[in-house]
Protein backbone atom coordinates (compact mmCIF):
# COMPACT_ATOMS: atom_id res chain seq x y z
CA UNK A 1 0.00 0.00 0.00
CA UNK A 2 2.69 2.73 1.09
CA UNK A 3 3.98 1.75 -2.13
CA UNK A 4 1.58 3.79 -4.07
CA UNK A 5 2.72 6.70 -2.52
CA UNK A 6 6.16 6.71 -3.19
CA UNK A 7 7.99 7.70 -6.26
CA UNK A 8 10.44 5.10 -8.07
CA UNK A 9 13.25 5.86 -6.30
CA UNK A 10 12.01 4.77 -3.03
CA UNK A 11 12.10 1.79 -2.26
CA UNK A 12 9.16 0.12 0.58
CA UNK A 13 8.64 -2.95 2.06
CA UNK A 14 5.45 -3.41 4.26
CA UNK A 15 4.16 -5.92 6.64
CA UNK A 16 0.79 -6.47 8.23
CA UNK A 17 1.91 -8.97 10.96
CA UNK A 18 4.60 -10.13 13.16
CA UNK A 19 6.93 -13.07 13.43
CA UNK A 20 6.34 -14.22 16.91
CA UNK A 21 9.45 -15.90 17.80
CA UNK A 22 11.73 -13.06 15.68
CA UNK A 23 14.95 -12.63 17.20
CA UNK A 24 16.18 -8.69 17.26
CA UNK A 25 18.98 -8.04 14.77
CA UNK A 26 22.34 -7.55 15.86
CA UNK A 27 22.94 -4.62 17.48
CA UNK A 28 19.66 -3.84 18.16
CA UNK A 29 18.73 -6.27 21.32
CA UNK A 30 20.25 -3.15 23.46
CA UNK A 31 17.15 -0.94 21.94
CA UNK A 32 14.22 -2.82 23.14
CA UNK A 33 15.88 -4.30 26.63
CA UNK A 34 12.60 -4.45 28.82
CA UNK A 35 10.71 -3.65 26.18
CA UNK A 36 6.66 -4.94 26.58
CA UNK A 37 5.91 -7.41 24.23
CA UNK A 38 4.08 -5.64 21.71
CA UNK A 39 6.80 -2.65 21.44
CA UNK A 40 9.61 -5.66 20.80
CA UNK A 41 7.47 -6.82 17.77
CA UNK A 42 6.84 -4.10 15.81
CA UNK A 43 10.26 -2.75 16.38
CA UNK A 44 11.91 -6.25 15.07
CA UNK A 45 8.90 -6.02 12.27
CA UNK A 46 9.76 -2.50 11.03
CA UNK A 47 13.33 -2.51 10.94
CA UNK A 48 13.33 -5.72 9.04
CA UNK A 49 11.19 -4.43 6.77
CA UNK A 50 13.66 -1.33 6.32
CA UNK A 51 16.44 -3.94 5.75
CA UNK A 52 14.68 -5.66 3.44
CA UNK A 53 13.96 -2.42 1.82
CA UNK A 54 17.78 -1.89 1.86
CA UNK A 55 18.18 -4.98 -0.07
CA UNK A 56 15.97 -3.62 -3.04
CA UNK A 57 18.20 -0.63 -3.35
CA UNK A 58 21.40 -3.45 -3.67
CA UNK A 59 22.81 -2.37 -0.30
CA UNK A 60 23.59 -5.07 2.62
CA UNK A 61 21.56 -5.39 5.95
CA UNK A 62 23.08 -3.37 9.10
CA UNK A 63 21.66 -2.72 12.38
CA UNK A 64 19.39 0.60 12.42
CA UNK A 65 20.26 2.75 15.30
CA UNK A 66 18.52 5.70 16.72
CA UNK A 67 19.67 9.44 16.67
CA UNK A 68 19.40 12.02 19.55
CA UNK A 69 15.88 12.39 18.73
CA UNK A 70 15.28 8.97 18.28
CA UNK A 71 15.69 9.13 14.40
CA UNK A 72 16.22 5.75 12.59
CA UNK A 73 20.30 6.77 11.57
CA UNK A 74 20.71 4.84 7.81
CA UNK A 75 23.61 3.54 6.22
CA UNK A 76 25.72 6.24 4.70
CA UNK A 77 24.38 7.27 1.27
CA UNK A 78 20.28 6.87 1.83
CA UNK A 79 17.88 8.68 3.88
CA UNK A 80 14.40 6.72 4.86
CA UNK A 81 11.62 6.37 7.11
CA UNK A 82 9.76 4.04 9.64
CA UNK A 83 6.32 3.82 10.53
CA UNK A 84 4.42 0.87 12.56
CA UNK A 85 0.72 0.85 13.48
CA UNK A 86 -1.76 -2.03 14.86
CA UNK A 87 -1.44 -4.02 12.17
CA UNK A 88 0.76 -2.69 9.72
CA UNK A 89 4.89 -1.91 9.82
CA UNK A 90 6.22 -0.39 6.96
CA UNK A 91 9.98 1.18 5.76
CA UNK A 92 10.67 3.27 2.86
CA UNK A 93 14.37 4.16 2.07
CA UNK A 94 15.93 6.10 -1.14
CA UNK A 95 19.97 6.65 -2.15
CA UNK A 96 20.46 10.11 -1.06
CA UNK A 97 21.87 11.18 -4.41
CA UNK A 98 18.43 10.85 -5.88
CA UNK A 99 16.29 11.56 -2.70
CA UNK A 100 16.92 14.44 -0.06
CA UNK A 101 14.25 12.80 2.83
CA UNK A 102 11.19 10.56 3.16
CA UNK A 103 8.55 10.64 5.95
CA UNK A 104 6.05 7.90 5.98
CA UNK A 105 3.05 7.47 8.70
CA UNK A 106 0.64 4.93 8.91
CA UNK A 107 -2.12 5.09 11.59
CA UNK A 108 -5.50 3.36 12.51
CA UNK A 109 -8.90 4.51 10.30
CA UNK A 110 -10.65 5.98 13.14
CA UNK A 111 -11.24 9.65 14.96
CA UNK A 112 -8.25 10.47 17.09
CA UNK A 113 -8.90 10.33 20.91
CA UNK A 114 -10.67 12.80 22.75
CA UNK A 115 -8.63 16.22 23.37
CA UNK A 116 -5.71 15.19 20.60
CA UNK A 117 -7.23 17.82 18.19
CA UNK A 118 -6.87 20.71 19.43
CA UNK A 119 -3.05 19.77 20.16
CA UNK A 120 -2.50 19.24 16.65
CA UNK A 121 -3.95 22.05 14.70
CA UNK A 122 -2.44 24.86 13.32
CA UNK A 123 -4.39 28.52 12.29
CA UNK A 124 -6.47 27.45 9.28
CA UNK A 125 -6.52 24.02 9.91
CA UNK A 126 -10.07 23.85 11.40
CA UNK A 127 -11.70 25.21 8.29
CA UNK A 128 -9.93 22.75 5.82
CA UNK A 129 -11.27 20.12 8.15
CA UNK A 130 -14.97 21.10 8.08
CA UNK A 131 -14.31 21.63 4.31
CA UNK A 132 -13.18 18.09 3.61
CA UNK A 133 -15.88 16.56 5.92
CA UNK A 134 -18.44 18.29 4.49
CA UNK A 135 -17.33 16.50 1.19
CA UNK A 136 -16.19 13.23 2.64
CA UNK A 137 -17.97 12.78 5.75
CA UNK A 138 -16.74 9.07 5.87
CA UNK A 139 -13.29 9.73 6.25
CA UNK A 140 -11.45 10.54 9.58
CA UNK A 141 -9.85 13.54 8.19
CA UNK A 142 -8.50 14.57 11.61
CA UNK A 143 -6.57 11.38 11.56
CA UNK A 144 -5.58 11.97 8.58
CA UNK A 145 -4.15 15.70 9.58
CA UNK A 146 -2.43 13.94 12.60
CA UNK A 147 -0.90 11.40 9.68
CA UNK A 148 0.61 13.96 7.66
CA UNK A 149 1.98 16.28 10.15
CA UNK A 150 3.44 13.07 11.23
CA UNK A 151 5.19 12.59 8.03
CA UNK A 152 6.12 16.04 7.65
CA UNK A 153 7.83 16.18 10.66
CA UNK A 154 9.54 12.44 9.67
CA UNK A 155 10.98 14.38 6.64
CA UNK A 156 11.55 17.92 8.03
CA UNK A 157 13.80 16.69 10.96
CA UNK A 158 16.65 15.28 8.61
CA UNK A 159 16.79 18.22 6.52
CA UNK A 160 17.35 20.61 9.27
CA UNK A 161 17.82 18.95 12.76
CA UNK A 162 14.89 21.08 14.15
CA UNK A 163 11.52 20.12 15.65
CA UNK A 164 8.51 21.39 14.00
CA UNK A 165 5.38 21.21 16.07
CA UNK A 166 2.11 20.19 15.46
CA UNK A 167 0.82 23.55 14.96
CA UNK A 168 4.12 24.92 13.01
CA UNK A 169 2.51 23.48 9.78
CA UNK A 170 -1.19 24.23 8.25
CA UNK A 171 -2.37 21.78 5.94
CA UNK A 172 -4.52 22.00 2.52
CA UNK A 173 -5.85 18.84 1.39
CA UNK A 174 -6.93 17.88 -2.03
CA UNK A 175 -9.17 14.80 -1.47
CA UNK A 176 -9.84 14.27 -5.10
CA UNK A 177 -5.92 14.38 -5.94
CA UNK A 178 -5.11 12.77 -2.69
CA UNK A 179 -2.62 14.88 -1.70
CA UNK A 180 -1.45 17.90 0.84
CA UNK A 181 0.70 20.58 1.47
CA UNK A 182 2.09 21.61 4.43
CA UNK A 183 2.90 25.02 5.07
CA UNK A 184 5.62 25.50 7.23
CA UNK A 185 4.76 28.24 10.28
CA UNK A 186 8.14 28.85 11.12
CA UNK A 187 11.63 30.51 9.13
CA UNK A 188 12.54 28.36 6.27
CA UNK A 189 15.98 26.61 5.93
CA UNK A 190 18.02 26.85 2.76
CA UNK A 191 18.06 23.32 0.89
CA UNK A 192 20.59 22.01 -1.80
CA UNK A 193 21.55 26.33 -2.57
CA UNK A 194 18.02 26.64 -3.42
CA UNK A 195 14.90 28.28 -2.41
CA UNK A 196 13.98 28.31 1.21
CA UNK A 197 11.99 25.85 2.06
CA UNK A 198 8.23 27.18 3.17
CA UNK A 199 6.46 23.83 2.19
CA UNK A 200 6.16 20.16 2.04
CA UNK A 201 4.08 18.29 0.01
CA UNK A 202 2.65 14.47 0.02
CA UNK A 203 0.35 12.31 -0.46
CA UNK A 204 -2.24 9.74 1.19
CA UNK A 205 -4.22 6.65 1.45
CA UNK A 206 -7.00 5.43 3.45
CA UNK A 207 -8.08 1.95 2.82
CA UNK A 208 -7.95 -1.38 4.49
CA UNK A 209 -8.74 0.38 8.34
CA UNK A 210 -5.41 2.36 7.84
CA UNK A 211 -4.72 6.29 7.03
CA UNK A 212 -1.45 6.28 4.97
CA UNK A 213 0.57 9.43 4.13
CA UNK A 214 3.81 10.12 2.82
CA UNK A 215 6.49 12.99 2.13
CA UNK A 216 9.13 12.92 -0.39
CA UNK A 217 11.32 15.87 -0.50
CA UNK A 218 13.08 15.52 -4.10
CA UNK A 219 16.56 17.08 -4.83
CA UNK A 220 15.67 20.66 -6.06
CA UNK A 221 17.11 22.65 -8.95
Amino acid sequence: MIGELLPPAVRSVEAYGDEPDEPPYPGEADLIAGAVESRRREFITARRCARQALGLLGLPPAAIRPGPKREPLWPAGVVGSLTHCAGYRAAAVARAAQVSSIGIDAEPHGPLPEGVLESVVAPGDTETLRRVTEGDPATHWDRLLFSAKESVYKAWFPLTGRWLGFEEARLEIDPRARTFTAHLLVPGDRLDDGPALTALSGSFLVDRGLVLTAVVVEHRT
